[in-house]
C-alpha cells in the first residue's frame, strides 16, 4: 500500500476498533447496573460493588501489567485480550447472582489492553495537525458509539430482556477481534520503555488527570445510579433509560464534532467551561421532579462528557513525548479505572446514606477542589496551551 492508503486503512481501523470496544463496553456499565439490581437483587452497596470489581480489572490491567509490556508484548496481549472479551461476553446471557462476578472481573481486566493500545495507536501520527486531528475524530468515534449504542438497545429492550441484550451486542466484541490485527504499536526496538517517573512528573499530564476526574467523579455516579434514579424517582422503562441515555451521549458528540472539526487551542478555557456545565448539570439532576426535567439534566452533562477527555488527551500528547505515550495513556486510563473502581462503591455507600438527590449533590465541592488543582498544574506548563502546529518539543515538562 502506498502511504494514502496505509493512512486510511490505519484511521479506518481505529475507528472501527474504537466504536465497537467503545459501545460494547458503555452498553456493558450502563447494564450491569440494572442487571444486579433488578435481576439478582442486589443492595445499592452490592451494585456499586460490582462495578467496583469490573473497574478494578481494569486498573490492574492496564497500570501493572500493560505500561510494563514492550511494543511487540503489548500486541500480543492486545489480541488475546480482545479473544478473551469476545468469549466472555455473550455468557452474560447465562449469567447469575454468583457467576456475574468473575465474568464483571474478567470483561474489566481485558479491556485494560484494549483501550490504552487504540488510544496511542490514534496518537502515533508525527504531524501535530494530523495528530491531533485524528486524536478529535478517535474521541469523536467515541461519542457516536455513545449515542448508537443506547439507542439500538433501548429498542432492543423494548421486546427483549436486559440478559439477551447481551446477545445482540456480542457482535461488537468480535469486530475489536478482527480489528486488533491490524491496530498500529510503536516501534521501541524491542527495548521496554522506561520513564513513568517522568511522565507522573509532567505538569500537562497532571492537568490532563485534574481535567478528567472533575467529570469521571461525577460521570461514575450518574452511569451506576442515574438510570436507577430514573426508575425508583421518576418510574422510568428500560427501554426509556437507555434512551436517556442515548440523549446524554449526544450532546457528548456534538462538543467532540465541534473538536474534530476545529482542533482546540486554548485547552484551559475549554476546560473551565466544562467544569461550570458540570457543575450546573448536577445541579439540575438533583432537583429533578419530572422526566422532561431530567431529561435535560442528562443533556446538559453530556456537554462536558464530550469536552474533557480530548482536551484531556490532547494534553498528554502536547506535553508527553511520542516514545513514551504508551506509559502516559496507560497510567492515564489506568488512574481514569481506579476512579471507576473507587466510585461506584462510594457512590452506593453515598445513596445509601443521603438518598440519590443529595448524593449527585454532594459530589459538587470535590469537583470544585480538582478545579483548583487543575488550574495550578495549567499555570506550570506551557506545552499544553501550545496550537497544533506550533513548535511543540513533546518532552514532559
Amino acid at each position: 500500500m502506498n502511504n494514502r492508503q496505509s493512512f486510511l486503512f490505519t484511521v479506518i481501523i481505529i475507528i472501527s476498533a474504537t466504536f465497537a470496544v467503545r459501545a460494547s463496553n458503555n452498553m456493558f456499565m450502563t447494564t450491569l447496573p440494572l442487571l444486579a439490581r433488578y435481576s439478582f437483587h442486589f443492595s445499592e452497596v452490592s451494585v456499586g460493588l460490582i462495578s467496583t470489581a469490573g473497574a478494578s480489572g481494569t486498573f490492574i490491567m492496564s497500570a501493572m501489567i500493560n505500561a510494563r509490556l514492550t511494543s511487540a508484548r503489548r500486541r500480543t496481549v492486545f489480541i488475546i485480550s480482545s479473544f478473551a472479551y469476545m468469549a466472555v461476553f455473550p455468557l452474560f446471557y447465562v449469567s447469575s447472582a454468583l457467576v456475574i462476578w468473575p465474568l464483571v472481573i474478567i470483561a474489566g481486566f481485558v479491556l485494560g489492553a484494549i483501550m490504552p493500545n487504540i488510544i496511542t495507536s490514534a496518537s502515533l501520527f508525527s504531524d501535530s495537525k494530523v495528530r491531533e486531528r485524528i486524536l478529535s475524530l478517535y474521541t469523536l468515534t467515541l461519542s457516536v458509539s455513545l449515542v448508537a449504542g443506547p439507542a439500538i438497545e433501548s429498542e432492543i429492550l423494548r421486546f427483549f430482556s436486559l440478559e439477551q441484550s447481551f446477545l445482540f451486542f456480542s457482535i461488537l466484541p468480535a469486530i475489536v477481534f478482527v480489528s486488533a490485527f491490524g491496530i498500529r504499536f510503536p516501534d521501541e526496538g524491542g527495548k521496554r520503555i522506561s520513564g513513568g517517573a517522568e511522565v507522573l512528573s509532567s505538569h500537562g499530564f497532571r492537568a490532563a488527570i485534574f481535567n478528567i476526574m472533575t467529570y469521571n467523579i461525577p460521570f461514575a455516579l450518574i452511569l451506576t445510579f442515574g438510570g436507577i434514579f430514573a426508575k425508583e424517582y421518576l418510574g422510568a422503562s428500560y427501554s426509556l433509560i437507555t434512551l436517556l441515555f442515548s440523549l446524554f451521549f449526544l450532546t457528548s458528540f456534538a462538543s467532540r464534532l465541534a473538536l474534530t472539526l476545529k482542533p482546540p487551542g486554548n485547552l484551559p478555557m475549554l476546560m473551565t467551561i466544562s467544569v461550570i456545565i458540570t457543575g450546573a448539570g448536577l445541579v439540575v439532576l438533583s432537583i429533578s421532579r419530572d422526566m422532561l426535567i431530567f431529561s435535560i439534566s442528562f443533556l446538559i452533562l453530556g456537554f462536558p462528557h464530550g469536552f474533557t477527555y480530548p482536551l484531556s488527551i490532547i494534553s498528554i500528547s502536547r506535553s508527553i513525548s511520542p516514545e513514551k505515550r504508551n506509559i502516559a495513556n496507560s497510567y492515564f486510563f489506568s488512574i481514569m479505572m481506579l476512579v471507576g473502581a473507587v466510585m461506584p462503591f462510594a457512590s452506593g455507600i453515598l445513596v445509601d446514606t443521603l438518598g440519590l438527590r443529595y448524593a449527585f449533590m454532594s459530589i459538587i465541592p470535590v469537583v470544585a477542589v480538582l478545579y483548583a488543582l487543575l488550574r495550578m498544574e495549567l499555570g506550570r506548563d506551557k506545552t499544553v496551551n501550545s496550537r497544533p502546529g506550533e513548535r511543540n518539543t513533546g518532552r514532559a515538562a
